[in-house]
Formats: C-alpha cells, sequence, structure tokens
C-alpha cells in the first residue's frame, strides 16, 4: 500500500545505493513496475519494455555495462529499461518518465531508488539476452533504504529556490 501521496513522494525521493540486505516481495515490485508502465509515450507508442533482474550473477553482469554500476549486486532488484532503436532519441524521453514514475512510486512505498546509465549497451544486451533492435541505456535500482544513510561526497546542497530554477514568459538574464 502506497505511503505518501504523489507530491510528497516526488519532494522526498532521494537516489539511494545502500539498501538493507532484504528482497522486494512480488506485490511491491509489481506496484513500482505498474507506476513505469504507466508513463506515456508519444503517440502512445509504448515502446518502453522492462526487464526486473533478482538474478546475483545477471546483476553482476550488468557492472560491466555501466561506468558508476558497481554497487548494483547490492539492490535485491534491478529494472533495465529497453526501448526500440528506431525511435531514438526521442525515445529516451518516454524512458525517463516511466523510470521517474517507477522511482516515485518505490519512494511512496517506503523503498529508496538510483537510476544508472548504462555507457556499454552491448554489455547489457548480451546480459539479459535484449534484442539488437532494442536501446538498453539505463536502469533502475529499488530497494529498502539503509536508515541514516548520507548522500556521498560532493553531492550539491538543496534545491535551488523556484524562483532561480522557473522563469515566467522570458528567460531572466540574472541566472545562469
Amino acid at each position: 500500500t502506497l505511503d505518501m501521496d504523489a507530491l510528497d513522494a516526488i519532494r522526498r525521493k532521494r537516489d539511494t545505493r545502500t539498501f538493507l540486505d532484504q528482497d522486494i516481495d512480488d506485490e511491491p515490485l509489481d506496484v513500482v513496475l505498474d507506476a513505469a508502465r504507466m508513463g506515456g509515450s508519444a503517440k502512445n507508442r509504448q515502446p518502453v519494455r522492462i526487464v526486473a533482474v533478482r538474478d546475483a550473477a545477471t546483476k553482476l553482469a550488468l557492472t560491466k555495462a555501466g561506468d558508476f554500476a558497481t554497487w548494483i549486486p547490492d539492490a535485491p532488484v534491478v529494472c533495465v529499461f529497453a526501448v526500440r532503436e528506431e525511435l531514438l532519441p526521442r525515445g529516451l524521453f518516454d524512458v525517463g518518465r516511466h523510470a521517474q514514475n517507477l522511482m516515485v512510486a518505490a519512494k511512496a512505498l517506503g523503498l529508496g531508488s538510483c537510476p544508472v546509465t548504462l555507457h556499454h549497451e552491448a554489455g547489457a544486451r548480451d546480459a539479459l539476452g535484449v534484442p539488437d533492435d532494442m536501446s538498453v541505456q539505463f536502469l533502475v535500482a529499488p530497494g529498502w533504504p539503509q536508515p541514516g544513510e548520507k548522500a556521498p561526497e560532493g553531492i550539491a546542497g538543496p534545491r535551488l529556490a523556484l524562483d532561480t530554477y522557473a522563469f515566467r514568459e522570458r528567460w531572466s538574464a540574472d541566472e545562469t
């Protein structure tokens, strides 16, 4: 069951890379996968697919597909996004919509999550058996977060103020 409303989940979500050694049961996994499925797509083409991976050997193989993915075997599951190559680069916008839905739903369930870029698609395709006509560039790793996890060193502070982030009608020359 969802623990918070959508806006609260959006505001409280932060990337989490350390998880408890605890699996995610099928029911909450289905909730986050279904939330991802509800992400929109251009012309309702629905080109995005997800491979949810629990297998330790496959997660280990996926670490070789991302330059900053060494931690993903510690996640109980990784959700790898695939989109039809013929729809690139615009199809990546759809992937982002689906991934954000998954991460917000995960937060609402009390899960943490973190997106990962897969810099070496061939390795991801091989590890998962994804056909060559699909692009595999991103995954999201959800899990039960470690209590008291701190942001990694070098991470910027709080979000920009709304009036610094969003302009009305025209760009503000005062901001960069």
